[in-house]
């Protein structure tokens, strides 16, 4: 009995409050409070503007360099050595200057033998075939003479007899008449010079 009486008592509570709600009028509507604008969240804020550093321009590239092919080389002539200086010839005269020393009488004769002549010194016969004198670019001037000398004695009458004998032959030096000396028992003979000409022979001499 008691747990019916509870409920009608909760149910007839319920009832009177239903009506008294329905004869409230309603609350009079109140404006509607203004949006409160929402805080910027951190995450939505707009970042920073960047700095743009400006890049240095890139360097031109260098043109192409195009290496042409290397050309054949033209077949080269073989070098001709120089030709050396040649040396300056010697002067040649056409008359020989000659000493002759008779040792035994001690007597001397100077005398000019013209190239290709034979003259007669006592019992030698001088035959000069050349007389040069050094050139001048040689290092000391000199007279050089190709002679023949050979030996024949002579009769009272001054003609010659008996046989001919070579005495000497060869070069002979004005300057060193020991290189090449006459090598004679009773004679000696050098060369003194050379000279472009003989002398003329006196007049009414032939």
């Amino acid at each position: 009995m008691r747990i019916i009486v509870g409920g009608a008592v909760l149910l007839s509570a319920a009832a009177a409050s239903l009506a008294i709600a329905q004869q409230t009028p309603p609350p009079a509507a109140q404006p509607a409070p203004a949006p409160v604008p929402a805080a910027p969240s951190p995450a939505s804020e707009a970042p920073p503007p960047i700095a743009v550093i400006p890049l240095p321009p890139a360097p031109a590239a260098a043109p192409a360099v195009v290496t042409p092919a290397p050309e054949a080389p033209a077949p080269t002539k073989p070098a001709i050595a120089p030709k050396p200086d040649e040396p300056l010839k010697r002067g040649r005269s056409g008359v020989a200057i000659m000493q002759a020393l008779d040792k035994i009488t001690a007597e001397t004769m100077r005398f000019e033998a013209p190239v290709g002549q034979p003259i007669r010194y006592k019992n030698l016969i001088f035959t000069v075939r050349a007389c040069e004198t050094s050139a001048p670019d040689e290092v000391s001037p000199d007279a050089t003479a190709y002679v023949q000398v050979v030996s024949q004695s002579r009769d009272d009458r001054g003609r010659p007899v008996g046989p001919v004998r070579d005495v000497f032959r060869g070069w002979m030096y004005a300057s060193s008449p020991g290189v090449r000396p006459l090598e004679h028992p009773v004679y000696d003979a050098w060369l003194i010079a050379c000279k472009a000409s003989a002398a003329p022979a006196p007049a009414g001499k032939r």
